[in-house]
């Protein structure tokens, strides 16, 4: 039983009392200081702490910030309303989260990435993103090197991101215009398995990656596809890779300069547009009920809606406006969920769901508890059965932007981890809130 496993998985740190979370960082180097989390009082699962000290970088280093910096950075900051990391917002045992039917599926689906996994850790894949996506799903089902059912392959596919990181930190192996792409994806996942592990390879790896997340930072605040810094970002998808990147460093310990944050959340608003790609005007009725995030300041979709609210959320804007106004525009989008029972077809492409899925997460209440169960039964019921079959018993396929095996492994990692949010085994998922920006990022 799962219910079990977790218990027995996370022994190798110690543990939180209910009620607490993890401190950002025990010690603050010399001449640079990191953004601090605040814990929330609510957490279903227990969280973990990492023993290890904060990444020592020097005062010039892109990462470190400097003290000055920080206290503007950290001024003071009105109250705001209520997140993803509220107090109460998921109160309770968390029970109806889960279902013997969700439980079963997740386990096929660890057993077909296991199963299907090449002996490099790569799944036949040479996008860095794709094979760090399968190493978080077992992350987030506590399968840990040394530790868990599926322990060896999740260190397999780690081991096969940092054997191909490049000397500069860009995680991509693949076509340059998947630098950012697939370096911020691998990223993120470096920074959860930095929190849980205690591989000695995975700061470095992460200090040089954060360096170059902030080195090529647009102009205006956003990412090109290519490595490189130009005048303008392309669109908002770049950008939510890039932001879960950093957040996963901060909650793994590691620094990250308070102007790349403020940058961002400038870009991230500029995508909140109204239709024809107007901008929203201030009155707080237009706010309610005009405008979404869009891809490029004119296409909304609801992977962007749930892409804008993470974004947001993950660069500590709680109680920016857009987020609320985004929640009802992916609620109502769940309408269009797809039920294919047995058809090995994720309900909504990969892409949308890993989002949508975190954006209800986040936000917490009312929006996780009405729209999780839709999200596991959607996709509990559309996994792909062939006993028998190794190669498909148990998969979901992307089935509209990665097609063949590493489609494969796109749509059940995805699923895997939507499957897994109930764990709460990832840094990022334990419930803990960034403060100290409010001030200095309120708008203007």
């Amino acid at each position: 039983m799962r219910k079990q496993k977790r218990a027995a998985v996370m022994t190798a740190r110690p543990i939180l009392p209910r009620g607490t979370g993890r401190k950002l960082r025990a010690s603050v180097p010399r001449n640079s200081l990191a953004l601090p989390v605040v814990p929330c009082p609510a957490m279903r699962r227990s969280a973990l702490t990492t023993s290890r000290p904060t990444l020592a970088v020097s005062a010039p280093s892109l990462v470190a910030i400097t003290l000055a910096a920080a206290a503007a950075a950290l001024a003071p900051q009105a109250a705001a309303p209520a997140s993803a990391a509220s107090a109460g917002d998921r109160a309770g045992d968390g029970d109806w989260e889960t279902t013997p039917e969700s439980e079963a599926a997740l386990a096929r689906g660890l057993e077909w990435l296991a199963r299907n996994q090449g002996p490099d850790g790569s799944w036949e894949s040479n996008d860095l993103g794709l094979v760090s996506l399968g190493a978080l799903a077992f992350l987030a089902a506590g399968d840990l090197s040394g530790r868990g059912r599926h322990g060896a392959a999740a260190a397999r596919a780690l081991e096969f991101v940092l054997r191909n990181a490049r000397p500069s930190g860009l995680l991509n192996i693949a076509d340059g215009k998947r630098d950012m792409y697939n370096h911020g994806l691998a990223a993120f996942v470096l920074g959860q398995a930095h929190g849980m592990t205690e591989d000695p390879r995975l700061g470095p790896a992460l200090d040089r990656a954060l360096k170059l997340i902030a080195v090529t930072q647009c102009e205006d605040g956003g990412w090109d596809y290519h490595a490189r810094r130009q005048r303008n970002g392309h669109d908002l998808s770049l950008a939510v890779m890039q932001a879960k990147a950093l957040r996963s460093a901060l909650d793994s310990g590691l620094e990250v300069p308070p102007e790349t944050i403020e940058l961002a959340v400038r870009s991230v608003r500029d995508h909140h547009r109204g239709p024809g790609g107007a901008r929203v005007p201030e009155d707080a009725a237009a706010r309610a009920e005009q405008g979404q995030f869009t891809y490029d300041g004119k296409s909304g979709t609801l992977a962007m809606a749930a892409c804008g609210v993470v974004c947001l959320q993950e660069l500590g804007q709680y109680g920016d406006w857009r987020i609320p106004r985004n929640l009802r525009v992916i609620q109502a989008g769940l309408s269009s969920l797809k039920a294919r029972k047995g058809s090995g077809e994720l309900p909504a492409d990969a892409y949308t769901l890993y989002y949508v899925a975190q954006a209800v997460y986040q936000a917490g209440g009312r929006h996780w508890r009405e729209c999780y169960p839709r999200l596991r039964d959607a996709v509990v019921e559309n996994q792909l059965r062939a006993p028998g079959d190794p190669a498909r018993d148990g998969l979901w396929r992307d089935g509209m932007r990665v097609s063949g095996k590493p489609g494969d492994l796109y749509g059940t990692a995805v699923a895997c981890f939507v499957l897994s949010i109930p764990n709460r085994y990832l840094p990022i998922l334990q419930e803990s809130k960034l403060e100290g920006l409010g001030a200095r990022l309120e708008e203007r």
